[in-house]
């Protein structure tokens, strides 16, 4: 097994260092394109002269420019994220996105013109053959026709961007990556990441985990006022711009990206909310199996039955390869590459940004994945739900850059599809006692997905309402709404103690992403409706969900699951979904019952 130091990406593919002389060059070549794009097209697309043979030269030439400022662009965060504490890193970053800024103001009129050009030209033209392939691009650009500023104002918005949003975006990530959590383990004090210290609420001791929790609060509570300042500007920030561009609510921008009405996205969220007492179910039983008299938030993740087992990197590599290849060899290809070409950052380090991602770059590039491994077994999912959103990447390579990309809402379809693929395979080679801890970990992991997101999506709602009725919130404020929205979910079998007050402090979604972490319960249900499917076809099925894969972004997610016979408007689909949640609920209770019989 090679040492977790080794385990880092190569992005030579991109640049050879962040002082190659490639990236200024990139850059300035891409606002020389964007300067003469701007000289060719602007007055011509809102036009009734447009033509298709225009529209059509517009587009690719915006996508070549574009394309240009992904590569940097990703780049510049792929090495930012690697790691945080090096200033050239920083330094990398804010430059990046200060050219990026110069090109955006030259491309602006494109976007704004092309929502303003009369409809019924729009509609001519797109039923050119040689507008086929961009007729969603087109129309779900123009989906925000209503909220857009005239172009003297959209300037100075995205130019004042770099010093108002995006720099306390940049500033939350570095103070969250730079605070110590320190910890007394084994009798030696050591000094953990964020990601460190929260793998540790998964540990078999209960003392550890609660001393852990304890770090986690006293971490973010040391930056509290300043994490609490950074969450007030952004969310006021949001409500601004929300002002200035007329939205209705503060959710309809990220509805209106994820090209989904709010009713589709509150019937999402209601079946979520109305699933709730299966979390209670479950936890009463787990309260049981670990003989506590109470659980609390350092116990929601603790495993049933301590083991040291560890799964080194290669294991997880095989295990995800093998339960990939019994759905698909062209699935299990797609993820080994990541592997083989060395696409995949998995060391822990200080500096290192928590979470995990897979990061697109262009249809003509490969994604990158990003985590920290920590050789435990859970660490097996995560790896899976990276490499399944790296296959669909992967498998949407035949787009061009446009529909590229998915819809947030469809975006965890593969990742979660993948994790599933995982369980099973793990779930067909244990005994009872196995069995029974791959359950625990699947449904929790099922409800951190489809419950946890929809109950911070609650708290989004309700923190956003509350910013803009009673002006700036205190962290005691935000706490308590954070607190009534979690243990909402949990009912009266988990008590989430007065540390847990403050653990919004961590989530970067809620800075960068507002209102993002509904697409999770989104796709999470959705996969489980997907997999009843997959089930039920068997063999039959792959082609269809390969085809889903590829599809990218070029249609909206109703379009996309129409192809299969899903109606995403359909309040039974989503309860047809939370049905397999159940199902797995029952099946724990079952091996339970089994388990004490023993």
């Amino acid at each position: 097994m090679p040492e977790m130091t080794d385990v880092a990406w190569n992005l030579d593919d991109l640049f050879s260092g962040v002082d190659d002389p490639a990236i200024e060059q990139s850059l300035d070549d891409a606002l020389d394109k964007a300067q003469n794009f701007a000289e060719s097209y602007r007055g011509r697309i809102d036009s009734d002269d447009l033509t298709a043979d225009t529209l059509l030269s517009a587009i690719r030439e915006l996508e070549e420019i574009s394309s240009m400022q992904a590569k940097v662009g990703c780049y510049a965060a792929l090495v930012f994220s690697a790691d945080m504490s090096k200033p050239e890193h920083g330094a990398l970053m804010q430059h990046v996105q200060e050219r990026s800024t110069e090109v955006a103001l030259e491309l602006l009129f494109f976007e704004l013109e092309l929502m303003s050009a009369k409809p019924e030209v729009i509609d001519a033209l797109v039923k050119d053959e040689s507008l086929t392939d961009y007729a969603h691009f087109i129309y779900a650009a123009r989906l925000f026709r209503d909220y857009k500023l005239p172009e003297a104002e959209e300037r100075i918005l995205e130019e004042k961007a770099n010093t108002g949003g995006r720099a306390f975006e940049r500033l939350f990530e570095e103070s969250v990556s730079d605070i110590e959590f320190a910890m007394t383990i084994d009798g030696e004090e050591q000094v953990l990441t964020e990601p460190e210290v929260l793998a540790l609420l998964k540990e078999p001791d209960r003392d550890l985990r609660k001393a852990a929790a304890a770090s986690l609060t006293d971490g973010l509570t040391r930056n509290g006022r300043l994490l609490t300042f950074i969450f007030n500007t952004l969310v006021y920030d949001k409500a601004v711009n929300d002002r200035l561009r007329g939205y209705e609510s503060p959710e309809q921008a990220r509805n209106l990206s994820n090209e989904l009405d709010g009713e589709t996205v509150e019937t999402v969220i209601s079946t979520c909310v109305e699933g709730y007492p299966l979390v209670a179910q479950y936890y009463r039983i787990k309260r049981d199996i670990l003989g506590y008299d109470k659980l609390y938030h350092y116990d929601r993740y603790a495993p049933l039955f301590e083991s040291k087992e560890e799964c080194s990197y290669d294991q997880a590599r095989e295990v995800v390869l093998e339960s990939f290849g019994s759905f698909s060899d062209e699935i299990r290809d797609a993820a080994n590459e990541f592997f083989e070409k060395n696409w995949i950052d998995a060391s822990p380090r200080q500096g290192k940004r928590g979470g995990a991602f897979c990061m697109y770059v262009t249809p003509d590039l490969h994604p990158y994945i990003l985590m920290s491994y920590l050789n435990r077994k859970d660490d097996i999912t995560t790896l899976a739900h990276e490499l399944g959103h790296g296959v669909h990447a992967s498998l949407s390579r035949g787009q061009s850059l446009f529909n590229f990309s998915s819809a947030l809402p469809v975006a965890e379809l593969a990742s979660t599809f993948g994790e599933m693929l995982v369980f099973e395979n793990l779930v067909s080679k244990s005994d009872l006692d196995e069995k029974l801890a791959l359950y625990a970990e699947k449904i929790e992991g099922v409800f951190a997905t489809i419950f946890r997101q929809a109950a911070m999506y609650r708290f989004e709602q309700a923190l956003h309402r509350n910013r803009r009725e009673f002006g700036e919130l205190t962290g005691d404020q935000i706490g308590e709404l954070w607190q009534d929205n979690i243990q909402a979910m949990f009912g009266d079998s988990v008590e989430l103690g007065e540390e847990h007050r403050n653990w919004w402090m961590y989530v970067n979604h809620f800075i960068g992403s507002p209102f993002y972490v509904y697409a999770y319960s989104f796709g999470e249900l959705l996969v489980m409706a997907l997999y009843s499917m997959y089930r039920r076809e068997k063999a039959a099925f792959v082609p269809k969900y390969i085809e889903l894969l590829k599809t990218g972004g070029s249609c909206s997610p109703a379009e996309l699951l129409g192809k299969v016979g899903i109606d995403i408007r359909d309040p039974e689909f989503w309860q047809g979904g939370m049905e397999v949640v159940k199902g797995l609920v029952a099946d724990f209770e079952e091996l339970h019952r089994l388990w004490k019989a023993k």
